[in-house]
């Protein structure tokens, strides 16, 4: 990382006490941020292009012990810098990553009182704004217990507003979008981050938050014709982060683009964490997974009992192998988990112990198994089972010759499973165990400090489908840009039967989905996910058409665009692994047809292998039409999109294939 001081003309300072003005302005000069400092509280605005988003905005915080910081307080001189950072993502949706930024660091302190010192920093991205406060070594101020932290974000006008509604802050993640004014949103309503927002002069924001650790997390909440941030509180408790000093909080983040595909492709998440701090990641192996239980733990009619055996492991082990799958994960069987508890169905009981595995199973046995087969072993792990005995546990995995697991029904994230959370990855790495964490909030960039974290839940998804509440192709839109924006984003994906509206029913084995078979194929394209789950059983997908693409398609990539994509409609994402591209674009629930440019690819020539609706996909949604074509760069492709479909695209260097 490069940093660079600059002038001090380029900042503004009057001389009035009652107002001073910091700005700062984005690299290509089209972002600008303003914070004035007043006899109230400081306030901040940001606009793009000579257009007001976020207007005349206040921030405090409040402190259990010592009250509220932010009124009555002076700054010392402020610093610029320029910063740019190139960095390899060892796990990511692009390889390489270069961005580079404008910096302000403002020493703020109290006029009177407790004269406490904290360091607002301001980073400006050609995409996007970030800020944060540090709390600097002082003398009178060695810890603090923060009640909230009143970040406001005032949006101009009435712009449109998608957000996850959430019933509190123990939940899983789960909640379904609205899409309205923001002045129709009730006051109070608990929404998730990130947030999506629409202003009418087709500039896109979204609010969110980077490098979360030690802190807990962010919420927004619709205030007096504001969204206002607000803090998930520790266990029974009214404080929300207890710390020393010095501490910093998580970067707060508003991405901005003048296309809604341009937060897709941003990376401004990873460039706000820390560089890896996994020294030897030869070991670490993205890939996709098996995860029988969506499909209802389905084996054949065979001579051994399905459960949790060696024999029910090894069939999809087998499958694996044949098909590029990298990973099998042990869960258990029938609702009961592989390792002893005493809890109800997969729940951790008093006396879980992940180190034993049931009667009669022999997790090292499977590992060598699959192993000779070129396949890993992953676990499923209830989090309350695992954590009391992490250490224990990972030591004993590793011995095993585990490659990683699912971490599942965290739930929460307040401060203190936000450090749980951390622990999890640091002490994995250790152990060469790679994480999945279910369950669980949204992803905050730090996969680039963690790599071996590599997905995450924090969203409705097909799972879903198993009890009569079913996933919808708007739902899955919705996701794309929300949850999506901040990470890579768990599904379970892979549901080959494809039924209409009219034709759903809840199954609990062999669940039923909905769109197309075009549609599910192009969701392992569109989502970020380095470990992209297959969750069907074998017969369901071997012989059967699409499959193929399944198993080529990466689950890391060196570059990520975004051609096309219109909020609640459809999203077409490309993403390049090498020399190749994987084309994917899914669709609503009404018919369209839309033109895609290829001017975007390197010049010349390409082969296309192409899967798109068939034209009674509308009647047939399992039905696709497979076919290879020429290409050049010059090239419009019309896709014809069913109801609820989709289409994907396997693009190479002529004669590649």
């Amino acid at each position: 990382m490069l940093f660079r001081l600059i002038c001090i003309s380029m900042f503004i300072v009057s001389s009035s006490r009652a107002e001073q003005r910091i700005e700062l302005k984005s690299p290509d000069g089209l972002i600008r941020f303003s914070i004035r400092l007043t006899d109230s509280l400081p306030c901040y605005s940001v606009s793009f292009q000579n257009i007001l988003l976020i207007d005349a905005s206040p921030l405090s915080l409040a402190f259990q012990e010592t009250g509220e910081f932010g009124r009555n307080i002076a700054h010392a001189k402020p610093v610029f810098r320029e910063g740019e950072d190139n960095y390899e993502l060892i796990v990511g949706k692009t390889k390489f990553v270069h961005d580079r930024y404008k910096e302000v660091e403002i020493p703020l302190q109290e006029r009177t009182g407790h004269r406490r010192r904290i360091n607002f920093i301001v980073r400006v991205f050609n995409d996007g704004v970030a800020f944060r406060y540090v709390f600097p070594v002082q003398d009178s101020w060695k810890s603090y217990q923060l009640i909230a932290e009143n970040t406001c974000f005032r949006l101009a006008g009435d712009p449109e507003v998608m957000a996850s509604c959430l019933p509190g802050y123990t939940t899983s993640h789960e909640g379904r979008y609205i899409n309205q004014p923001f002045s129709r949103i009730r006051p109070d309503t608990l929404m998730d981050v990130p947030v999506f927002i629409t202003f009418p002069q087709q500039v896109y924001v979204s609010i969110t938050e980077a490098q979360l650790t030690d802190y807990a997390g962010m919420y927004l909440t619709s205030d007096h014709r504001q969204l206002k941030s607000k803090l998930s509180p520790l266990p029974g408790q009214e404080i929300s982060v207890k710390a020393n000093i010095p501490h910093r909080t998580p970067w707060r983040v508003l991405l901005i683009g003048s296309k809604p595909g341009r937060l897709i492709e941003s990376n401004l998440l990873t460039s706000l964490n820390d560089s890896c701090t996994i020294k030897d990641v030869s070991w670490l192996r993205p890939g996709k997974t098996d995860f029988h239980w969506w499909n209802g733990d389905i084996i054949p009619d065979t001579t051994f009992p399905p459960g949790i055996n060696f024999e029910t492991d090894r069939y999809y082990i087998d499958f694996c192998a044949r098909n590029n799958i990298a990973y099998h994960t042990v869960i258990g069987y029938g609702g009961i988990a592989w390792y002893t508890n005493d809890g109800i169905s997969y729940d951790a009981g008093p006396n879980a112990d992940v180190t034993r595995p049931v009667s009669g199973l022999d997790i090292k046995a499977i590992c060598d198994y699959a192993r000779g087969k070129g396949v890993g072993i992953r676990v499923w792990v209830h989090w309350k089972a695992l954590y009391p005995m992490l250490d224990k546990a990972f030591a004993q995995f590793e011995q095993w010759g585990i490659a990683g697991m699912m971490v599942d029904f965290m739930d929460r994230d307040d401060q203190q499973m936000v450090n749980i959370q951390t622990e999890i990855l640091q002490k994995a790495a250790a152990h060469h165990l790679h994480i999945q964490f279910h369950g669980a909030f949204k992803p905050t960039g730090l996969s680039r400090t963690y790599p071996n974290e590599l997905t995450r839940e924090g969203t409705l998804n097909y799972e879903n489908d198993k009890w009569d509440n079913p996933i919808t192709p708007e739902d899955d839109l919705n996701v794309v840009f929300t949850r999506l924006l901040a990470g890579p984003t768990d599904y379970h994906l892979g549901g080959f039967r494809a039924v209409t509206k009219a034709g759903y029913k809840a199954q609990y084995t062999r669940p039923l989905v909905l769109g197309t078979r075009c549609h599910m194929l192009a969701m392992y394209v569109v989502l970020e996910s380095y470990l992209g789950m297959i969750c069907d059983y074998p017969d369901a997908y071997e012989g059967q058409d699409g499959f193929d693409f399944l198993k080529a398609v990466p689950t890391t990539w060196d570059e990520t665009r975004v051609p096309a994509a219109l909020p609640g409609q459809y999203a077409t994402v490309a993403r390049r692994k090498g020399e190749e591209w994987f084309i994917g674009t899914i669709n609503n629930s009404q018919e369209r047809q839309i033109s895609l440019s290829l001017d975007w690819l390197p010049p010349g020539e390409y082969t296309a292998i192409v899967y798109s609706d068939a034209s009674d996909a509308a009647v047939d949604p399992n039905h696709l039409i497979r076919e290879t074509r020429l290409v050049k760069t010059s090239d419009s492709l019309v896709l014809k999109l069913a109801p609820g479909g989709g289409q994907v695209i396997r693009l190479a260097r002529a004669h590649s294939y």
